[in-house]
């Protein structure tokens, strides 16, 4: 099987910092007149080290926003993209739309191309809603035919049937936004480009674009899918590829992908940290705690941990004295909000065990319960032969990133104005029969 998109030593560069002004006649007509004495001056005056600091003040206002990037996509692939911002994303989507030319390479599509990059381009504000569907549609590519075909389609999935002859200027954000991407949406190409349209609208609205990308996704096309959403990212593709500072760093399984990016992109700290001289000692301490490391299954660190994964805390110390070790984790959020604290103080675990005076103590989660987000974890560390204080506590000892994961298996993730804890629940219903609603009745 040929592939369906083939980028072979793409690059783009672009210049930055030449900000265009309004000039005035008389401006223009001086600078001409006057460029030949500014060339005649640099000649006689410039030396090597001059020409070269203005060679390097040239490179310095140009950026290469992809740089000697080769990929194959084939056809029916769904293929995500993950980097940091600036990374190149946007930029190579736009160019596999035909909107931005490549400064170098070259690029081969065998197919239709529909693009969802800026929902809502195309809208006149002073037309109504269904003079913008045929609108936005011609824009996008489709006959009028086509759009006939799919107007009860895409109002009925839009929601907007009773401001159809409204002009759009009088739409909400959330109408205008339904309405311009149950358009785009329902295009039917043979590569589907899709970037960041779940960053917009409600909860409801992200399910239903969600949905509806999956359907395009199930029914064979390919599509290329550009997300922040780590969860959607996992749920809807079988492929993914990570971009660094314009260049293709990976092409893997979603969850490697996504797991090597949180790693090395946004966490790059190693998931130790040694404790002995840690400025979040509190004053009253005793330095018994030497480190703490994360891990999850496998005795390497890690600094990264996707929702629902295990996770142990291990602590390792060195007492003054022999104990039987107690030791306590407080997870705050970033912002320094208490999540929850457990400790083997609350259980008793270790209790009946024979003091030694070093070595390490794990606290061990199956299950993480946490939204994503950043986490600081403070320890304190006791003695079991006296429960009265605790003998080493240090606040804001390491930090744990958490990152979005497809724990539910739809992509879909509460908010983190919903709190900083996820819980897995089941739900039931029934059905009340006649007989109880009548007898129900006054």
């Amino acid at each position: 099987m040929n592939p369906i998109i083939k980028v072979m030593g793409l690059s783009k560069r672009y210049r930055i910092g030449q900000s265009k002004t309004s000039r005035t006649l008389r401006e223009t007509v001086w600078d001409t007149l006057a460029a030949p004495a500014r060339v005649a001056r640099t000649l006689r005056s410039g030396s090597a080290e001059e020409r070269r600091a203005t060679a390097g003040a040239e490179s310095a206002r140009e950026i290469w926003a992809l740089r000697d990037f080769d990929l194959e996509v084939m056809p029916g692939e769904v293929l995500g993209i993950v980097g940091r911002n600036g990374a190149g994303k946007s930029t190579l989507l736009k160019i596999l739309s035909r909107i931005t030319e490549p400064t170098e390479g070259r690029i081969e599509l065998y197919g239709r191309v529909g693009s969802l990059l800026e929902v809502g381009t195309g809208f006149h504000p002073e037309l109504t809603g269904r003079e913008n569907i045929y609108l936005n549609g011609a824009i996008l590519g489709m006959r009028r035919a086509e759009i006939d075909r799919k107007f009860d389609e895409i109002v009925a999935f839009a929601e907007t049937e009773k401001f159809l002859d409204t002009p759009v200027k009088h739409y909400s954000s959330g109408m205008y936004v339904r309405l311009a991407f149950a358009v785009a949406a329902h295009l039917e190409p043979e590569i589907l480009l899709v970037d960041e349209v779940l960053a917009v609208g409600d909860v409801a609205f992200q399910r239903k674009c969600l949905g509806k990308i999956g359907d395009v996704a199930s029914s064979g096309r390919t599509v290329i899918f550009v997300s922040h959403n780590m969860a959607s990212i996992e749920s809807l593709c079988g492929s993914c590829i990570l971009l660094s500072e314009g260049r293709l760093v990976a092409k893997e399984d979603p969850r490697e992908i996504i797991m090597r990016y949180m790693t090395s992109e946004l966490a790059p700290n190693t998931g130790v940290c040694l404790l002995r001289t840690h400025r979040g000692r509190t004053g009253a301490s005793t330095s018994i705690m030497e480190s703490v490391s994360l891990t999850s299954g496998t005795p390497a660190p890690i600094s990264v941990l996707p929702i629902g994964n295990p996770l142990s805390v291990r602590v390792r110390f060195s007492a003054p004295h022999p104990v039987r070790p107690i030791l306590g984790v407080v997870f705050k959020t970033g912002a320094g909000m208490p999540v929850f604290a457990v400790s083997n103080r609350f259980t008793n675990e270790g209790q009946s065990d024979d003091p030694i005076r070093s070595g390490e103590i794990s606290c061990n989660f199956d299950s993480l319960p946490l939204v994503p987000g950043t986490y600081v974890l403070s320890l304190c560390f006791g003695d079991f032969g006296d429960q009265t204080r605790d003998l080493d506590v240090i606040t804001d000892a390491i930090t744990l990133e958490v990152p979005p994961s497809d724990v539910f298996g739809t992509g879909m993730l509460p908010r983190p104005s919903d709190g900083p804890v996820l819980w897995k629940a089941s739900w039931s219903r029934s059905q009340a029969v006649a007989d109880d609603r009548e007898a129900a009745l006054p």
